[in-house]
């Protein structure tokens, strides 16, 4: 008998809830350390993007809705989602140059990410939220709010700890979000779709692409619908491109750089913060 052939995965885009192709049927190819080929990944074009943007945009309003409880809740169960499957987790990550140690440590850090920013869901409310001294018989409350559809990049060196944290900062302050997967380690973020799929989040809540950096970066940071662009790579030259074509509909802006992703830097309800607007109210005394 000849020799089995595997089947290789041909991982996704995560758009809206579903896993459609990208429409422009290109494709990159991963490889392991010694140059096998592990799996085809979808390479999403500005057609892609601007699908997902749509998507999240229309999922925006009802997201924002939830009572923070609830998103707190659905955060959980991600967090228990991927517990379940946490050896396909270390296994992909293993598969693309990861040590053992080093992979399960990065997916056990993911999985407590998730819960720690469930925690804070109606929590952070009360830390920048403020009740301000007036001059005037008035109730004068400051209170935040999210920014609304917030586009990111992950970096390649820990791609599933860097795109944990970056869906569970936006999302739980009820932006929604489209990411863009690491490129040189894509792998584990399909399959965190697919738990995300699974764990009650809305579909357009978060989308997630795969593909070239380089190629899509100037349309994350165009797109007049987007409000804020959140990019974790320190190359100056797209940090340049990115400030300038965000002041064309004055994005918010964030560059965030970790050493290590895992450590206590990259978790922090101050994160949480850069992506809310703080809306004010007045309210007379006595009504």
């Amino acid at each position: 008998m000849s020799e089995r052939v595997n089947v290789l995965k041909t991982y996704k885009l995560y758009i809206n809830g579903a896993f459609p192709r990208s429409e422009s049927g290109r494709y990159f190819i991963i490889n392991d350390k010694s140059g096998k080929q592990l799996a085809n990944m979808c390479r999403a074009s500005r057609k892609d993007f601007r699908n997902a943007v749509v998507a999240a945009r229309k999922a925006f309003d009802g997201w924002m809705s939830r009572s923070a409880y609830n998103r707190g809740q659905i955060l959980y169960r991600i967090a228990e989602m991927m517990e379940g499957r946490k050896n396909q987790f270390v296994d992909e990550l293993v598969s693309q140059g990861h040590s053992k140690n080093k992979a399960q440590k990065e997916v056990e850090a993911s999985i407590d990410r998730f819960i720690y920013y469930a925690g804070w869901s109606d929590k952070y409310q009360q830390v920048f939220g403020t009740v301000n001294p007036v001059a005037s018989p008035h109730f004068n409350f400051s209170m935040p709010e999210p920014t609304g559809v917030v586009v990111a990049s992950a970096p390649d060196d820990q791609p599933l700890i860097s795109l944990s944290t970056l869906i569970a900062v936006t999302i739980v302050g009820g932006n929604t979000c489209i990411v863009l997967a690491s490129e040189l380690k894509p792998l584990t973020a399909i399959t965190l779709a697919e738990v995300l799929n699974s764990s009650d989040v809305p579909a357009g809540v978060v989308n997630i692409l795969t593909g070239y950096r380089e190629e899509l970066i100037s349309h994350f940071s165009s797109h007049m619908d987007v409000n804020s662009i959140w990019y974790t790579n320190g190359d100056k030259k797209n940090r340049k491109l990115i400030q300038e074509n965000a002041s064309k509909n004055v994005k918010r802006v964030h560059f965030t750089t970790f050493d290590d992703w895992t450590k206590e830097a990259a978790e922090n309800p101050y994160l949480i913060q850069d992506f809310q607007e703080i809306k004010t109210t007045w309210h007379p005394v006595g009504i």
